[in-house]
């Protein structure tokens, strides 16, 4: 019998583990661990917890069609997960235990404790496989053998490496045999929230059918369209991504596809994927990102943030008085998600702008984004901050006055999300008085 453990990989197809854990076919169990301890603590959204399970759901029923049942573990905290693992191994009289790795430094240090405690009583783990990347941490050095610290050049050697080790697909698991099999149903979702099931239903399925729809009717156009957000251009795929219904795999060779000659290697979206791998290899290559240090602690120890709640808390509520970023907030308040060019304009205005911690920012955002991902959310309030790897220079602050009139000139996005016939909130600073003091600072603290 193998055992098999489900994360944010929440998908048949394309999955390492699975696969793996099915070959031979000598029977599979499939297991969940729910930690809400660890999730709270991690500051996990309620709607992405709530987008998980019902991808969990959906998964479950597939892998019955594989004989394969799903067991539900209810525990704490990561500490809990390698007791209750080894227990239910035992029972079941389990040989090897195979899951997809994870990169942020709590999950990599509850997997190492959970392969050390089962290779202490004789059971193998399996645990080498990389389910949401397409090119492992670590496989890419510079020429003097450090890790990247620029994207540019961590984007080159990816796609030269790409081409040298071309991925392919992992194929479905074998159907196991279905003598013994119990398939129980799953417990009452334990999750207190809901989400915008409309704009983002569960399952393969429907990613699949996402990611072939942008693919057909978006990509070609994705560069010049993608910084409007009232326009549908993006792919918007980053919840499936981010609890591992889709993966990176799937999109590349997807994207690929479409193409008939290597021009596709060049474009603007493949860029995304490999911004969203250059974090993950950052947070592996450089613990202290994952602790909530700045990855340049330099210029971070010269700031000296504001905190003031009055205007964190008009952020929050998209009551700033500066549309376009009230707008984002909005919509993050009401869909779990932000465009990703006002991801950028809303995290600049709060640290630079209103001299707000970069850490409130990125806690915010986690608290509400039903695609929030570790590795990318971190990176990228410290990329906007200034503090983090590749970071925007101190000196570009996004003037949200001319954002709006580039991308959102006619004000189609903004009255999608400010309440119409409303007055508006004054503003809450003077953007050219603070844009000369926040100068200022950074520049003394670059110095």
């Amino acid at each position: 019998m193998k055992l098999v453990w489900f994360r944010n990989d929440l998908r048949v197809r394309d999955n390492p583990a699975l696969f793996n854990a099915a070959q031979p076919q000598q029977g599979v169990t499939a297991v969940v661990t729910l930690t809400p301890d660890q999730w709270r603590q991690h500051d996990d959204a309620p709607a992405r917890l709530a987008f998980w399970w019902d991808n969990l759901k959906l998964l479950a029923d597939e892998l019955a069609d594989y004989h394969i049942p799903l067991q539900v573990l209810s525990l704490t905290d990561y500490a809990s997960c390698g007791p209750a693992l080894l227990t239910l191994a035992q029972s079941l009289n389990v040989d090897s235990l195979h899951f997809n790795r994870e990169w942020p430094l709590h999950e990599l240090q509850r997997d190492e404790t959970v392969i050390s405690l089962f290779q202490s009583q004789g059971i193998d783990c399996d645990a080498q496989a990389c389910g949401d990347l397409i090119i492992a941490p670590q496989q890419l050095r510079t020429g003097q053998g450090q890790p990247f610290k620029v994207f540019t050049p961590f984007a080159r050697r990816w796609r030269t490496f790409l081409l040298q080790h071309y991925p392919s697909l992992i194929p479905r698991p074998a159907v196991q045999p279905a003598v013994g099999v119990v398939l129980q149903p799953l417990p009452p979702c334990p999750f207190d929230a809901d989400y915008r099931r409309d704009l983002w239903p569960a399952g393969e399925e429907a990613a699949a059918q996402r990611l072939q729809h942008f693919l057909q009717q978006r990509e070609a156009r994705y560069a010049e369209r993608r910084d409007f957000p009232a326009q549908p251009a993006t792919s918007t795929l980053s919840p499936w991504l981010t609890c591992g219904v889709l993966s990176p795999r799937q999109c590349l060779l997807a994207l690929q596809q479409g193409y008939q000659d290597d021009s596709w290697l060049m474009g603007s979206w493949l860029n995304e994927l490999i911004w969203r791998e250059f974090y993950r290899h950052l947070i592996v290559d450089y613990p202290l990102i994952s602790r909530g240090e700045p990855f340049r602690p330099e210029v971070e120890r010269r700031i000296q943030w504001q905190n003031d709640p009055r205007l964190f808390e008009a952020w929050c509520q998209g009551e700033t008085g500066f549309d376009l970023v009230d707008a984002a907030m909005k919509q993050l308040l009401r869909t779990g998600w932000m465009h990703n060019r006002l991801r950028m304009l809303s995290a600049a205005f709060l640290t630079k702008l209103l001299q707000v911690d970069w850490r409130l920012g990125e806690q915010f955002f986690m608290r509400h984004l039903i695609d929030g991902d570790f590795a990318s959310n971190r990176g990228g309030w410290q990329w906007s901050a200034s503090v983090g790897a590749d970071a925007a220079p101190y000196f570009r602050i996004f003037n949200p006055h001319l954002q709006q009139q580039k991308f959102d000139a006619e004000r189609l996005f903004i009255q999608r999300w400010l309440p119409q016939g409303r007055l508006r909130p004054e503003p809450v600073i003077d953007y050219s008085a603070t844009r000369k003091i926040v100068l200022e600072r950074y520049k003394n603290a670059s110095s």
